[in-house]
């Protein structure tokens, strides 16, 4: 919720800066409170290694995933989400002036994990809903032909979060490459509110996802 919040302040904030003068006011402090959103987030992701230490250790590699192909991909989603955090915590202490480094470095090295294990998470993606698409589409596979009707929905509806996945890692990766160095394909080049747009959708996606995920828990549940 806060990250949705903060991109919307800023997608709002920057449209009333670059389209309405007369609000240009109220689109600088919006951006102003998006900035100390982002900077709370942040703060929070400093106590995230040991959450995301534990996934990665359980998950390991991937020994009971059946595909060979998603496994792999998760095990380097993995790896570059583990090696984001402390470079961008090394970044955020420089910044603090605790650590005297070039914290320009480091956020450029978070970013690029970040870009890394958002490119892994969306070919998995695609790659999960191609291969479900092939499954449901084989006219004589005892897959088609012999699933029961609740299993085909199940498979429908994993293909339906695979693509809203796909959706918001793509919004998030094209946010990603905006914050590298420029020189590296469109960075530097989003306004400020197409940034806000991006992370916004993806946010938007997230929230719907986790909603839904609730519910079907609810459903699920004896």
């Amino acid at each position: 919720m806060i990250r949705t919040l903060g991109y919307g302040c800023q997608l709002i904030g920057g449209v009333l800066v670059e389209q309405c003068p007369s609000r240009s006011e109220v689109g600088r402090r919006l951006l102003v409170v998006s900035a100390q959103l982002s900077h709370c987030r942040t703060v929070l992701r400093l106590f995230d290694d040991l959450a995301m230490f534990v996934y990665t250790k359980q998950y390991g590699l991937g020994a009971e995933e059946e595909d060979v192909f998603i496994r792999w991909l998760s095990v380097l989603s993995n790896m570059a989400d583990q090696l984001y955090y402390p470079c961008e915590h090394v970044a955020w202490a420089a910044d603090a002036k605790v650590l005297q480094v070039d914290s320009a470095r480091w956020w450029t090295l978070s970013t690029a994990f970040w870009s890394l294990s958002l490119l892994l998470g969306a070919v998995k993606s695609l790659w999960t809903m191609l291969k479900l698409r092939q499954k449901l589409r084989s006219p004589t596979g005892h897959f088609a032909s012999q699933l029961p009707r609740s299993k085909w929905r199940a498979v429908e509806a994993r293909i339906w979060s695979e693509a809203l996945t796909l959706l918001s890692n793509l919004a998030d990766l094209a946010n990603a490459v905006h914050w590298l160095p420029p020189g590296v394909l469109w960075a530097g080049c989003f306004p400020p509110w197409l940034v806000g747009l991006m992370g916004t959708i993806s946010s938007i996606l997230s929230v719907y996802q986790a909603a839904r995920a609730g519910k079907q828990a609810e459903v699920d549940s004896p």
